[in-house]
């Protein structure tokens, strides 16, 4: 705490104030693609809305049918939701009937392989793109990879790391300091994102097709709703992500070097299961196909499934850790949040702000190094939030304490108040306080959080999740076919979209490299 008040005490004496306001932020909020009667639709992603390869605002995730809205990154804070308003106006101007999907869960999806896979069309670089999705599908299921979210990119300007390490007196480069404070961000994040879980928390219920045939411990109510009646967040449980592999992973955030190493040693590791698997199969017509890129535990670095991660942006064919390793850390991508289904966009302004408190909370206090005894700790608190955290009485380890959830939050909901202060400097008036005290009061009243908001909804009118999801995705659809779009924001979409479609196909054109040595290639040291 000592070492989080000087920090504090410090850059409220300096002119950190003026470099807060230099932070960007960017957002990925992805969106199932859905039909009216509510099942994923089987089209494939509408041309109009340009390349999915190639398109900077507008792709897709896993599936055709999983829509991905990508904001430029900004220092103003409205611009990302306002751009992603911008985003869904346009796209509902170009996809007919259907409908946006609001819930992180997903909607009804009978088998496996009625989930379509997404196509990124013949180049290589689209081919390794969808081979990689195929093998997700053939190690996880491909009904696990339809749940979405929300990602929250994030970065300091170089005038507040510079203040920062001048008043700690450090001398060392100025970007190998700032790759060790974003592992300390990163270090705490996992230990303090039970928080965020529990605030933010929007998925306590879930579709009973999701888990046919599975085992599981959640009860069924609510029309074939499966629910716990204190969950917070099943997106953020195991019921989706079965990997045995993975389980066994540890992957160090440190410090850079071993982040780097202990990743790249899952990407060049085989795992049996997977050899096992095979690697290419031959069709029913005698071809060769790939059903994944490699047999090894990851098959490149975003197959690890990591609340936040620590990137920098890659040039065109270049590995993430290979960027990390040459350039180091650039940004931080917070991937914790469930998309908040009474809001249009998944998320607000109020909920940015939360999280521009919390990040630079866990920058700025202590972060020793985490052992294997913390990152037990850390995934067993997510674990009981997930479950039963609005039980506000359950108790989570602290430093190897037992403290009850209500007690820790309002703990550090206290202590984030002076960071509040000075964002307010930063950007005029109280909002950062008041976003923080709104925190405060889900906090003393769990059934203000938005998970009991849900439950509240299907217990008074005695719906089931679909029923519920099905009324906020088309209450949301009217509520951006009702607003007239941006002229010039449309016009640069449509341009975009053409431009998207005309650089996939001159890739296409180009290419002249077989699949194999591009893979090759790409998986060089």
């Amino acid at each position: 705490m000592k070492h989080l008040e000087q920090r504090i005490h410090a850059l409220l004496n300096s002119d950190a104030a003026a470099t807060l306001a230099g932070i960007r932020r960017g957002i990925e909020k992805e969106s199932l693609r859905i039909t009216t009667d509510g099942t994923l639709a089987q089209t494939p992603h509408p041309r109009a809305l340009g390349s999915a390869l190639t398109h900077p605002y507008i792709t897709t995730d896993y599936s055709e049918a999983l829509l991905e809205f990508i904001t430029p990154p900004s220092t103003e804070l409205h611009k990302p939701i306002e751009f992603l308003e911008q985003l869904h106006r346009y796209v509902y101007s170009h996809i007919g009937d259907d409908v946006l999907w609001v819930n992180s869960m997903p909607c009804m999806i009978g088998k496996d392989s009625d989930v379509p896979v997404a196509q990124y069309g013949s180049a290589n670089v689209g081919r390794m793109k969808t081979v990689y999705r195929e093998g997700l599908g053939h190690r996880y299921g491909r009904k696990m990879q339809t749940i979405a979210g929300i990602h929250y990119n994030f970065s300091y300007p170089e005038a507040f790391w510079k203040l920062n390490q001048q008043l700690e007196g450090d001398n060392a480069p100025l970007q190998d300091y700032i790759s060790r404070r974003y592992f300390d961000l990163t270090r705490n994040f996992q230990r303090y994102s039970w928080l965020l879980v529990y605030l933010f928390g929007a998925s306590p219920a879930l579709c009973a097709s999701f888990l046919a045939g599975r085992e599981h411990d959640l009860l069924e109510r609510f029309d074939h709703s499966l629910y716990r009646p204190q969950a917070t967040s099943l997106r953020m449980s195991d019921l989706g992500y079965q990997n045995n592999a993975q389980s066994s992973l540890a992957i160090s955030y440190n410090n850079l070097d071993e982040y780097v190493s202990t990743l790249t040693h899952a990407i060049n590791t085989p795992e049996p299961a997977y050899e096992k698997m095979g690697v290419k199969v031959t069709d029913a017509d005698g071809n060769e196909k790939y059903q994944q890129l490699n047999a090894n535990i990851l098959q490149i670095e975003n197959e690890y499934y990591s609340s936040i991660r620590p990137k920098r942006t890659i040039k065109p064919g270049e590995r993430p850790t290979t960027a990390l390793k040459e350039r180091g850390v650039e940004y931080i991508e917070i991937r914790a949040l469930d998309l908040n289904p009474f809001e249009p966009v998944g998320i607000n302004q109020q909920e940015i702000r939360f999280l521009d408190l919390f990040a630079t909370y866990c920058l700025l206090r202590e972060s020793p190094q985490l052992e294997k005894c913390d990152l037990h700790a850390s995934k067993e608190n997510l674990r009981k939030v997930v479950y039963d955290g609005r039980n506000t009485d359950i108790q989570l380890y602290n430093w190897g304490k037992s403290v009850s959830l209500k007690d820790w939050a309002s703990e550090k909901l206290t202590q984030m108040q002076p960071i509040a202060e000075l964002f307010d400097r930063a950007h005029g008036g109280n909002n950062y306080a008041e976003a923080l005290a709104h925190q405060q009061e889900k906090v003393d009243n769990p059934d203000a959080t938005p998970s009991a908001r849900i439950l509240e909804q299907l217990e008074s009118r005695n719906q089931g999740f679909f029923q519920f999801a099905m009324e906020q995705a088309l209450a949301h659809r009217d509520h951006f076919l009702s607003r007239q779009r941006c002229d010039a924001t449309n016009q640069q979409l449509e341009a975009l979209a053409a431009d998207s479609l005309a650089e996939q196909a001159a890739g296409e054109a180009t290419d002249q490299q077989s699949f194999e040595e591009y893979l090759a290639d790409y998986f060089r040291d």
